[in-house]
């Protein structure tokens, strides 16, 4: 798609997006931060990666293995 505009057109698109992007609102990564560290941290405990997934709740736990006789 992209080659079949001119540069005319990719730039219009260029300027019409950074016009959609000055207007979000932005914060201090000092005060993001720390709300995403308290965030983290309060749910930790719920968190399957931190913990692990019980073994009788796992739905990939191998049923049963190989036997050769």
């Amino acid at each position: 798609m992209a080659q079949d505009l001119t540069e005319k057109e990719l730039l219009k698109m260029q300027i019409d997006q950074l016009k959609k992007e000055v207007k979000n609102e932005r914060s201090m990564i000092s005060k993001t931060g720390k709300e995403l560290k308290d965030y983290v941290e309060a749910h930790a405990g719920d968190d399957p990666l931190l913990k692990g997934i019980p073994e009788d709740k796992n739905p990939f736990k191998e049923k049963g293995g190989c036997m050769i006789s």
